[in-house]
Formats: structure tokens, C-alpha cells, sequence
């Protein structure tokens, strides 16, 4: 259930009353299977999300793939941004790929979840959002 409400001062979007920042997760599955298992289609996600949402980036993405167990095994990916942090995880064995937005300025989760699922040729997406305080 979505906790954050769209406030407005003028047309400018901004975090609900008392929130520090605001956390989206959302679950895909039934991937793309090649696009999860390529780090540098990972990557341009990440430069691409962060454009849409306007979050700046700090540093350079990393992914990194790891996973003894196969159930678990695929990449990981996190790119620090100036308000905070992106991070994922891509599941091989079931397609299934794991991503966190979490920023103390206002983006658009509903325009994540969209962006996400089309990107990774995701059949289903679920988002939680989590207001922080």
C-alpha cells in the first residue's frame, strides 16, 4: 500500500509533512532473462532512472555478480545518488529482479514502477512505499 500522498506547493512535488525521505521497493518477475543477466543493460537502467526521476549520481554504478547458491546467484547492482541510494538484485534462477529507490528528495514511485517493469520486460511488478521518518 502506498504511504506517500502527492503534495503540491505551486506545482513543484514535494515529501509529505514529516518525512525524511521516501523508500520504493519493487519486486519483478518473469524478466527479461538476457536483460537481467547484462550488467551494462544494468547500468544504463540506472543512468536512464536517474534522468527521469532527476537524481544526480555520485560516483559510478556497480554490479557486481555473486552467489554460491544458485537459487540466489546473479547480479547486484547500487549507484549512490546525491540524496541517497539505488540498489538492486537479479535473480537468475527465477527471472526475478529486486530493486530500492530511496531518496530524501520527492520522485515519482508510480513513474518508477512503469519505468522498471518496461525495462526489464518484467510480466509482473509489485511496489511498496515507505515513508521515512
Amino acid at each position: 500500500m502506498d504511504q506517500v500522498k502527492e503534495c503540491r506547493k505551486g506545482k513543484e512535488k514535494r515529501l509529505p509533512k514529516g518525512a525524511w525521505g521516501v523508500e520504493t521497493s519493487i519486486d519483478l518477475h518473469h524478466c527479461n532473462p538476457e536483460t537481467i543477466r547484462d550488467a551494462k543493460a544494468i547500468k544504463q537502467f540506472v543512468i536512464e532512472l536517474c534522468s527521469l526521476i532527476k537524481m544526480k549520481r555520485f560516483g559510478k554504478c556497480t554490479v557486481v555478480h555473486f552467489g554460491q547458491d544458485e537459487k540466489v546467484a546473479g547480479f547486484s547492482m547500487t549507484q549512490l545518488i546525491e540524496t541517497s541510494l539505488i540498489s538492486g538484485h537479479f535473480a537468475n534462477a527465477t527471472n526475478a529482479a529486486y530493486i530500492n529507490v530511496f531518496s530524501c528528495a520527492y520522485y515519482d514511485s508510480e513513474k518508477v514502477l512503469r519505468f522498471t517493469k518496461n525495462w526489464f520486460g518484467a510480466k509482473e511488478a509489485t511496489r511498496s512505499v515507505l515513508n521515512r521518518k
